[in-house]
């Protein structure tokens, strides 16, 4: 097959000079589109969590009581001071004691700490139950998002994953996928909590010293400005990051998938470095997000230290004046902690935010790429299909302006063995490609008994197709595994049976697991000619009334040839067969012989 033109990446001038380009982000201001992005990115988010709405709530209500609780926890400290060591009254909603109970001091002592101590269990008891939840749903959320995103790469054309390469594929689903749950449930919902949080803290605080609360508010505005200004800041810098964590995997992915190439031409130590200086690049990244991270918390820290440091002036003045107890002033700083550490939360997770943003774009990046091929609405099903092939007036190029077939036009009948010749590079494999529909034609069209390829269900076409690569596909996993991938839960009676008609019954008896061998990455534990034996077991127990192969015999020796035509020869019976081949003699056995030249076709 001949593949799209090559084009050699060049980085951007941002992953060159990240420093240089980190400035100018920092005085881009926020456009309307980024805005408006952020918006349509919480919508989808928020779409992808609509299955998880009763969980979420739950969870949503198991935080909110977080919030009753923290306002009980200063109770004990106000009435160990203010009406044990004092003599002040109660506070109005313990008033039901009996007054036995509220006329001992030390009943009173021992009534604030077993309150003490039950405030601090019930709260323990509220995360644990909040964090179990909230675990089982992020959890479930990702599984069923990378399990999308998984589905839908299946469904994107060649070209698509050429472009893009498997390792950053990988990286998307199990590193972006996450940010899902990460801001519909580790961020959206604690957002919300800390903002309930904030309002009743406040409240409680206008209710002891409406001037304290007043003056503890005054630091809003500034924690406002200092979010808005690193979140401008972080919102290039995080996606570039993602870049270059993907970059750095592509390498490693790269390098591991050709190992004996890397070895045999002596480049370790070039590879080494070529991971190196990309991860270098990444690390350059993630230390400086980390230090503008650091120096945000630094910020908020030093704002809310002085809104405290005022609070306490002015509240000490307050109990010398007689304004305050001193019992009433411990519920306000304890208050006033608890008040500060919701502002800082919702600070810290808008910045935090723009790394699952960034995420999450990359993560929708992958749905919103449309596949090349797809069901046409109203798609007919395929049960069995008999086999007849025809081609009308069919071109086709992978980009707009090179074509590689040209005005292809034949005819197959049914059970006709069609053998395809010609050099390479000239479309032998775009042309059956185009037949088991994984490209659909530029222009003409291709019928399978008499109904055009494309007003079939994708997933009943491909399954009247078994095929047999020059470069057999095998899983990391046993031989009965492998042949019996082509029929999911065949008996393994089948799957024996299948092996004997290819010829590979005898040499996977004589291995010390037999069918349970493990065959290693790609089969490798293999030899050629035994991986093309498995690869044709599987074509015999998927039984598909088309069958396709492509230079099945090109890199394996003569001898071996001899035996696997042979299986070959039952496999064709009774099947249309197309069979692409270099050799003259492998051709022997086609009913009719198909020659392209330059993207022409001539039957013979």
């Amino acid at each position: 097959m001949r593949d799209p033109p090559y084009s050699p990446w060049k980085p951007p001038l941002s992953e060159l000079y990240p420093a240089r380009c980190i400035i100018r982000a920092v005085h881009r201001p926020p456009t309307e589109t980024d805005a408006v992005g952020d918006r349509v990115l919480y919508a989808r988010v928020l779409r992808e969590a609509r299955p998880f709405r009763w969980r979420i709530g739950t969870l949503f209500l198991l935080s909110l009581a977080g919030t009753p609780l923290a306002l009980l926890g200063p109770v004990p400290l106000k009435i160990a001071v203010d009406s044990v060591l004092g003599s002040d009254p109660l506070p109005f909603f313990l008033t039901w004691l009996p007054e036995g109970v509220q006329g001992s001091t030390s009943q009173l002592l021992i009534m604030a700490a077993l309150l003490h101590v039950g405030v601090v269990l019930l709260v323990e008891l509220q995360a644990l139950a909040a964090s179990v939840l909230e675990t089982a749903t992020s959890e479930k959320l990702t599984l069923r998002f990378q399990g999308r995103l998984l589905a839908h790469l299946q469904r994107l054309s060649f070209a698509f994953h050429d472009t893009r390469g498997t390792a950053d594929s990988i990286y998307r689903i199990q590193h972006d996928a996450p940010a899902v749950q990460r801001i519909a449930v580790q961020s959206l919902i604690p957002m919300v909590c800390a903002g309930i949080m904030l309002a009743s803290m406040v409240y409680v605080m206008m209710r002891l010293d409406a001037q304290l609360a007043m003056v503890a508010l005054a630091i809003s505005p500034f924690l406002y400005l200092s979010a808005r200004t690193f979140r401008v800041r972080f919102r290039p810098s995080y996606r570039r990051a993602k870049r270059l964590e993907s970059r750095a995997l592509t390498v490693v992915q790269e390098v591991l998938t050709s190992f004996r190439v890397v070895k045999v031409f002596g480049r370790e130590r070039e590879e080494s470095e070529r991971f190196l200086d990309h991860s270098r690049r990444s690390m350059r990244m993630r230390i400086r997000l980390a230090f503008a991270e650091k120096a945000f918390e630094v910020i908020v820290s030093s704002i809310t230290a002085v809104g405290t440091a005022t609070v306490l002036f002015i509240g000490v003045r307050n109990v010398q004046g007689g304004v305050l107890s001193l019992g009433e002033l411990l519920m306000v700083i304890t208050y006033l902690g608890q008040l500060y550490t919701p502002l800082r939360n919702i600070s810290k997770r808008v910045t935090g935010l723009e790394k699952h943003l960034a995420s999450a774009q990359r993560a929708f990046e992958v749905l919103d790429q449309a596949p090349d091929v797809a069901d046409r609405p109203g798609a007919r099903a395929l049960a069995r299909a008999k086999g007849a092939i025809s081609v009308r007036n069919v071109s086709f190029g992978y980009e707009e302006g090179d074509p590689v077939l040209h005005d292809v036009s034949f005819e197959v009948p049914a059970g006709t063995r069609l053998g395809i010749a010609g050099p390479t590079g000239s479309g032998k494999s775009t042309l059956v490609s185009l037949i088991s529909r994984l490209y659909d034609p530029t222009s003409g069209q291709i019928l399978l008994d008499g109904v055009d390829l494309r007003d079939y269900k994708l997933d009943d076409l491909r399954n009247q197709f078994a095929i047999m690569l020059q470069e057999p596909v095998l899983f990391s996993t046993s031989i009965a595994e492998n042949i019996a991938y082509a029929r999911p839960g065949a008996a393994m009676e089948a799957v024996v049976a299948a092996a004997r008609a290819a010829g590979a019954h005898s040499f996977i008896s004589e291995l010390r697991d037999g069918y349970e061998t493990i065959v290693g990455e790609r089969g490798m534990r293999l030899s050629g000619g035994e991986r093309q034996r498995i690869s044709m077991a599987r074509a015999f127990l998927k039984d598909a009334p088309l069958l396709i192969l492509d230079e099945p015999t090109s890199s394996i020796d003569v001898e071996t040839e001899a035996l696997i035509m042979e299986g070959l020869q039952r496999l064709m019976k009774d099947r249309t067969t197309l069979m692409i081949a270099h050799r003259t003699s492998t051709l022997d056995a086609c009913d009719l012989i198909l020659r392209i030249e330059r993207g022409k076709v001539e039957i013979g």
